[in-house]
């Protein structure tokens, strides 16, 4: 082989090599979502060679990081307050930001509990001494939760009872290790859990309404990609996805 060809030919490798991860998109995203993403990364990275990095946790905490400058193009909330107070200040591009997901409430147990919860007042029953909620003062998971029980006036009486948890994921977590009787969690995440069963189930259209919006960050370093990747999850190929972990399609519109 020629020299001259033998450059050529490492430079198809070189090219191809380069290709493979043609860009790096950092997506910040509620915790509730990970489970969902990990499907739907593996089938757009082998689409479009590029490649997806998640930080997943709570809104509340993604945000205040992208405030400060952390590295990401995409931020998936799971509130519209959260990537409100990003847009106020700037950080994410208005024109790319779209409530995609909505989601329900449910009243989780064990999947060994003799518990019985009829309606969310069995809350207040001597039987049930610990409940775990995301972080109600900022976690949007715990927030949604708090509204709903301040709607039925049941808050004050549950308040003392409530065992705060760093996100969502992390009050299911709390249930399924039986160190609280009962949580309350989106019903995506019970969903994905064989540790844990649905006591009660929140109406969609009597809980609070759950909102999960989307945007590209407006100091992302891809722009292009990530404006790729962001379109790609108002597909029908990512609205199976997002449909098969139980997740409510929003209206098609910002």
């Amino acid at each position: 082989m020629s020299h001259l060809k033998r450059i050529f030919c490492l430079g198809i490798v070189f090219a191809a090599a380069f290709r493979m991860y043609a860009a790096e998109i950092n997506v910040f995203a509620a915790a509730s979502l990970s489970d969902t993403f990990k499907v739907i990364a593996k089938e757009y990275e082998q689409k479009s060679g590029d490649k997806l990095i998640f930080n997943f946790g709570a809104s509340s905490t993604l945000a205040r990081q992208i405030e400060e400058g952390a590295p990401a193009d995409i931020f998936f909330s799971a509130d519209e307050a959260k990537m409100d107070a990003l847009e106020n200040k700037g950080r994410i591009v208005k024109a790319t930001r779209k409530s995609r997901l909505s989601n329900s409430l449910v009243i989780v147990i064990t999947a060994d509990s003799p518990l019985v919860i009829n309606a969310p007042s069995d809350l207040t029953n001597a039987t049930i001494k610990r409940i775990a909620l995301a972080e109600p003062k900022a976690v949007p998971a715990g927030i949604y939760s708090k509204q709903y029980l301040e709607k039925l006036q049941l808050w004050t009486l549950v308040e003392p009872k409530v065992v705060p948890t760093e996100n969502v994921r992390g009050a299911l977590a709390a249930v399924e290790s039986g160190n609280v009787e009962a949580g309350l969690v989106y019903k995506t995440d019970a969903a994905i859990s064989k540790k844990v069963k649905i006591a009660y189930e929140i109406p969609a259209n009597g809980g609070p309404p759950i909102s999960y919006p989307m945007a590209l960050v407006t100091d992302s370093k891809q722009p292009e990609a990530a404006g790729a990747f962001l379109q790609y999850l108002s597909s029908a190929d990512a609205t199976k996805v997002f449909e098969r972990f139980g997740f409510i399609i929003r209206p098609d519109r910002p």
